[in-house]
C-alpha cells in the first residue's frame, strides 16, 4: 500500500494529511482557506489520490503560513507514500484547458528539488485569496516531495481559470508520474539506480 500519514506541528500551522496514492480520488481537505480547499480537490479528484487534509492555521494574520505549510506536509506526504520509487513512471505531464484558460505541468520524482514557475496572473486575488501564495504552495511541495516541477499557465485572462487549470493538469500529471508501470516492476526508474 502506497499510503502515509503525516502530521506537522508548529508556532503557525498544524496539519495532518492522510493519502493513498492509489486511490480514487475521495478526499476530505478543511485548511481554513476555502480557496486551497478547492485546488487541492481537483488535486486529489485528478491525480486520484485519497486525501485527507486538516489545517488549523493562523488565518487570522493571513493566509501565508497556512497554504506554504500545506503545501510542505503534502510534499512530505507524497515522498513517504512513494518510497523507494521503484516501479513508478517517473515523469508525468499534463496540458489542462478550461474556457480561456490552458496550463501545461511537467513533474518529474527526481530526488533533486527544483521548481520553474511561470504564471502571469490577471490580477492579485481571487476572491480573499492572494494568487501569490500558489508560488509559495508549489515551492513546499517540490522542496519536501524532491520532484523537479515546470508549471507554465500557456494563456489565460481569469485569474480563477488560471490557477485551477494549473492544479488540475498538476494532478494528472502526479497521477502519471506515480504510475506503477508493470514492465518496470521492482527497478528504479534511473541509470545511476537510485532517485
Amino acid at each position: 500500500m502506497r499510503t502515509a500519514d503525516i502530521t506537522r506541528n508548529t508556532n503557525e500551522t498544524r496539519i495532518a494529511v492522510s493519502l493513498n496514492l492509489d486511490g480514487t480520488g475521495k478526499q476530505s481537505i478543511d485548511t481554513g482557506v476555502p480557496f486551497l480547499d478547492h485546488m487541492i480537490d481537483q488535486i486529489a479528484r485528478h491525480g486520484l489520490i485519497d486525501l485527507d487534509v486538516k489545517c488549523d492555521g493562523d488565518v487570522h494574520i493571513d493566509d501565508h503560513h497556512t497554504v506554504e505549510d500545506v503545501g510542505i506536509a503534502l510534499g512530505q506526504a507524497i515522498a513517504k507514500a512513494v518510497g523507494d520509487k521503484k516501479g513508478i513512471t517517473r515523469y508525468g505531464h499534463s496540458y489542462v484547458p478550461l474556457d480561456e484558460a490552458l496550463s501545461r505541468v511537467v513533474i518529474d520524482f527526481s530526488g533533486r528539488p527544483g521548481l520553474e514557475y511561470h504564471i502571469p496572473f490577471t490580477r492579485s486575488h481571487v476572491g480573499r485569496f492572494d494568487v501569490d501564495l500558489t508560488q509559495e504552495f508549489f515551492q513546499g511541495f517540490v522542496n519536501h516531495a524532491l520532484v523537479t516541477l515546470h508549471i507554465d499557465n500557456l494563456r489565460g485572462t481569469n485569474s480563477h481559470h488560471q490557477a485551477e487549470t494549473v492544479f488540475k493538469a498538476f494532478g494528472r500529471a502526479l497521477r502519471m508520474a506515480l504510475t506503477l508501470d508493470p514492465r518496470s516492476e521492482g527497478m528504479i526508474p534511473s541509470t545511476k539506480g537510485v532517485l
